[in-house]
């Protein structure tokens, strides 16, 4: 039961002072808030969430992994440099999938409004 606890505290952690987190949190709820108005099909909300937990969790071990580089190596470290960039690059991979399989989905359902 300990480690749901530890997991949501993380869970805490990371919506509260990561300052991507929230972003992604924002982009997500005005995703949803699209597909609730677009009446999206139940393959694209499928779409939709795996992209959002797709793109929440490598933002998540994104954060844990600079704050372990921080606690080993608070000095500026051109090896601790390159760990943080391939994580933040694994972000941005999956955000620009995401925003692939978005535009796939709503492109059609924004045009279909003119």
């Amino acid at each position: 039961m300990n480690r749901f606890k530890f997991a949501f505290n993380g869970l805490k952690v990371f919506l509260l002072e990561e300052s991507n987190a929230k972003t992604h949190l924002a982009l997500c709820l005005f995703t949803i808030a699209a597909g609730a108005y677009f009446e999206v099909s139940k393959i694209e909300w499928l779409s939709i969430f795996i992209c959002s937990a797709i793109v929440f969790t490598a933002e998540a071990l994104n954060s844990a992994i600079e704050r372990l580089c921080d606690k080993i190596e608070p000095n500026k470290d051109d090896k601790i440099k390159i760990i943080k960039d391939i994580a933040a690059g694994a972000v941005l991979l999956s955000s620009i999938f995401s925003a692939i399989v978005g535009a796939i989905i709503f492109i059609p359902h924004i045009i279909s409004l003119f």
